[in-house]
């Protein structure tokens, strides 16, 4: 695919990071990662480059908003954007407002990641997965939910948590790909279960670590990087299908420091970005580092995931369905 892509779409990686030396810093409206891993980034772009990263780490709804909010008073304050929500780059590039740029690392990244946008606008930057995950002080691992419609069991009526799909891009994956499998009565379902619903896909870890709940459909890497801090957690990889979310980013048009934006886009396929996410316990992009410590190999795990069509269509309609039903 690269070889039909125009020059001017790519780069010298040598001059791109002297122009970006100039231009000094780059503004990031991400959702990916945790809060601390998307600073250990920005950081690491700092050391290597020399250019400041202003990391703004919010949920991927609310980063979205963010950035229609700037669109629409006429400013440009996001250089690069990445969501969790597919969905927003659809409607994005179809409105003209992302940069045309195909990331001159791209063929260094597992083959599984590339050519994400064939049109060459976003990219695959970071994948997780949303899994089952529980308190291991308060479940054993046998009495622990193995596929998704465990979760419906009564006994787990006033301990499950979740995010809400009208905030994280995580969340609304999930919630699509259930209603995909098993219908939108899986949710009337779960609402008798009573879930303790916050925004972040994350707050799943803090309240299971607070003990507030005993399981949840959580991520994996947020999870296993509080489990490996001392906390009384585990993930259960579903039988039904862990949810595979893809995470692309992309340069927003007219940008202010548009070559630092390329360089941070070349960064994140980089080899030290990958151990800085696999630190954080993403999965790494690169094939040469290893994948974090307790995570299952992505090619030993059933996943499962939508379309970028019917995330785009799919997402809207399950954040006004969850919101009658849940009533939030």
């Amino acid at each position: 695919m690269l070889a039909f892509v125009p020059l001017a779409a790519r780069a010298d990686i040598k001059a791109l990071a002297e122009a970006a030396k100039k231009e000094g810093e780059l503004t990031w409206y991400v959702a990916h990662y945790t809060s601390e891993g998307a600073e250990d980034l920005g950081r690491g772009f700092t050391e290597m480059y020399g250019v400041k990263v202003n990391v703004v780490r919010t949920t991927a709804q609310v980063a979205y908003q963010r950035l229609l909010q700037d669109i629409k008073n006429n400013q440009t304050i996001c250089d690069v954007f990445s969501s969790t929500d597919l969905g927003h780059y659809a409607r994005l590039k179809s409105e003209g407002r992302l940069e045309k740029y195909v990331p001159e690392s791209t063929p260094k990244i597992s083959e599984a990641f590339r050519n994400f946008d064939s049109d060459g606008y976003f990219h695959t930057t970071a994948a997780g997965l949303v899994v089952l995950t529980y308190n291991t002080a308060k479940v054993k691992a046998e009495d622990a939910p193995k596929k998704w419609e465990d979760l419906l069991d009564i006994k787990w009526k006033g301990k499950v948590s979740t995010g809400h799909p009208g905030f994280s891009g995580y969340v609304g994956t999930w919630v699509l790909s259930m209603k995909k499998l098993y219908g939108w009565q899986y949710f009337d379902k779960l609402e008798k279960n009573k879930p303790q619903i916050g925004r972040s896909i994350n707050d799943t870890v803090t309240a299971l670590n607070a003990g507030e709940r005993q399981v949840a459909a959580g991520a994996d890497g947020s999870t296993l990087f509080s489990a490996a801090r001392g906390n009384p957690l585990a993930v259960s990889y579903p039988s039904d299908g862990s949810v595979l979310i893809i995470s692309p980013s992309a340069i927003m048009k007219g940008t202010k420091h548009p070559n630092a934006a390329k360089l941070f886009m070349e960064y994140l396929y980089s080899i030290e970005a990958s151990k800085i996410n696999a630190k954080h316990f993403g999965i790494p992009l690169r094939p040469e580092v290893p994948s974090p410590p307790g995570a299952k190999p992505i090619s030993e795990i059933k996943v499962i995931r939508p379309t970028v069509a019917e995330v785009e269509k799919g997402i809207p309609e399950v954040i006004e369905q969850w919101r009658d039903t849940f009533g939030n």
